[in-house]
Parts: C-alpha cells; structure tokens; sequence
C-alpha cells in the first residue's frame, strides 16, 4: 500500500476537484491508487459532484413546514429553473423543511444530520442528487422560528407544490385566542410580509448602521433646502418617519386595506381570536435574493469549446 501523503491528496484533489476529505477517503479505499481513488469518487458520484460545484446555483425552490409550534423554511438552490419541477428535487426541498425543524432552522446542523431513509447524511444526500440530475445543486440556508402559546404561520408564493415555491415566509404570532383564526389572520400577515418586504419588526429592531446611513442621507439632503439647522432637524426627524413606514413591519400600511397601520390590525385581530395577540418574529426568503449571477456570453462559449 502506498503511503497517502499530503502530496497525493492534494494531487488527486486537483485532478478531479473532490473535497479534501473525500479526497483522502478514496486514497485509503484505493490502497493509496491514485487513478483507482479517481474511480472510486466517480462511482461515488463526487468527481461529478465537485465539477459541477463552482457553476452558479441561483434557481431552485423555498420550502416551508409547519408543524405545532414552530415553523422553518429552507432555499435549496440548482443551476436552471427546469431542476425545480423534477420530483426528486421537489422532494428533496419538502424533506430537508421537515428536518430544518428538528435543526432549528441552523443550516450547518441541517446539513450534518441524516437524511432519511438513505444511511446518508443531508450535505450527502445533496451531493448524491447532483450526481444524479446533472448539475449545481447547494442547501443555501434555512431559518425557524417558535412559540410557546400561539401559531407559526407559513405563506408561500405561487406555489408549485404544497410548501414550495419562489418566496416563503414564516410569522410566529403569540395569543392564547383560537388557534384556528389565529392562523387564518397569520397567513394574512405573512401574505403582507411578502408583498411589503420590511426589514424590521419594530422601530428599535432597525439595523443602527442602516439606519445611521439613512439619517445622513436625510440631513444632506435638507440641508440643500438652505433652511436654518433647528428646521433641518425636524425635516429629518419627518423624514425618517416615512422611513420607518417603509422598513418597519409595525409601522407599515396594511396590503390588505391600503389604509390601515399593521399595528394597528394586529390590535384589531384579539376582538375575532378572543385574545391579545403579539406579531414576534418573521422569516421572508426570496429565492436566489443576494446570489450574483453570471451573464454568460454563449457565443463565447462555443469559440472556448472549439479552442479558438
């Protein structure tokens, strides 16, 4: 058996682009054979895996499950669009949603637990489905959210299955009023967080560095009014009122009404539930939202191909 050196891993690594650890599995498997470690990987699937890793995954599908109290969403990203409607993926996505609950929502721990039915864990099972689709596929994030006396209400836009689409989004919502129109009411509020896209729950939930950012936008921009400084501040002060109306999921204006604060409507909302009810958290994922995406140039591609 040849000695596995730091050198012949990393020689079959760049080979075939592998991880390093499986990399070093696959030299052990192989008696330390470098071109029956690239086998072994092949046969696995991994070779095929790593090639494909650095294409960019920016399609895909967010899933949400609900089960009691909590809640969890998960984006599992593939290269194309056509990838979303293959069952096996779809199931993939509904699967790993359920797990997320059991991870509270933390894609690390998602990623290390076992995927059911297979002996494999979630990271291999993801690995194993590219193999077998044929292209760039990443469990990207997941989040959850719980509570103790309440609903968590999931909405999912233009869903292509149950629990499936292009933007999930979760509202944990704390009453000890009829859960039934508790989660009526919380599907409506989850409906506005998607259309609304606030940033924030409250005004001191309101990231400061963002909020410093727009403050010195406002005041430059008021001060090109010529007025006096003690006027200055109250144009700001305005200002970022309207501000609060746009980031701030308490202060916004109701999609529903068009009029009506969001507050205010969760006020409303205890006189149909029976009891007070508290909007505690929410969750909104659009598919492939901060994914930069290349601009291919197919013509390019073809002269590469050809070695022009």
């Amino acid at each position: 058996m040849a000695e596995i050196t730091a050198a012949l891993v990393k020689e079959l690594r760049e080979k075939t682009g592998a991880g390093m650890m499986d990399c070093k599995k696959a030299l052990g498997e192989s008696g330390g054979d470098l071109e029956g470690a690239v086998d072994w990987l092949r046969k696995k699937g991994l070779a095929a895996a790593a090639k494909k890793a650095g294409r960019v995954a920016a399609e895909g599908l967010v899933g949400a499950a609900v089960e009691g109290t909590k809640g969890a969403l998960v984006e599992v990203n593939s290269e194309t669009d056509f990838v979303s409607r293959n069952d096996k993926f779809q199931g993939l996505v509904s699967t790993l949603a359920g797990l997320a609950l059991k991870a509270d929502g933390n894609v690390e721990a998602l990623a290390a637990s076992q995927y059911p039915g297979t002996g494999r864990t979630v990271a291999e099972e993801v690995t194993q489905l590219v193999a077998t689709i044929g292209e760039n596929i990443s469990l990207r994030r997941s989040a959850a959210l719980s509570v103790s006396d309440g609903v968590v209400a999931a909405y999912i836009h233009g869903p292509v299955a149950p629990g499936l689409g292009k933007i999930g989004v979760l509202v944990a919502l704390e009453s000890a009023g009829d859960k039934a129109r508790l989660e009526a009411f919380g599907k409506q509020v989850a409906m506005h967080v998607a259309a609304a896209r606030p940033d924030a729950l409250h005004i001191a939930d309101v990231d400061p560095s963002a909020l410093d950012r727009e403050r010195a936008v406002l005041v430059e921009q008021a001060r090109a009014s010529g007025k006096p400084e003690a006027i200055i501040e109250k144009m700001v002060e305005g200002r970022l009122r309207k501000y609060y109306e746009e980031v701030v999921l308490h202060e916004q204006v109701w999609v529903l009404d068009g009029e009506s604060k969001v507050r205010k409507v969760i006020e409303d909302a205890a006189k149909d539930v029976g009891a007070p009810v508290a909007v505690t958290g929410f969750v909104r994922f659009v598919l492939g939202e901060g994914i930069e995406k290349e601009q291919g140039d197919f013509a390019a591609e073809v002269a590469a191909t050809l070695g022009r």
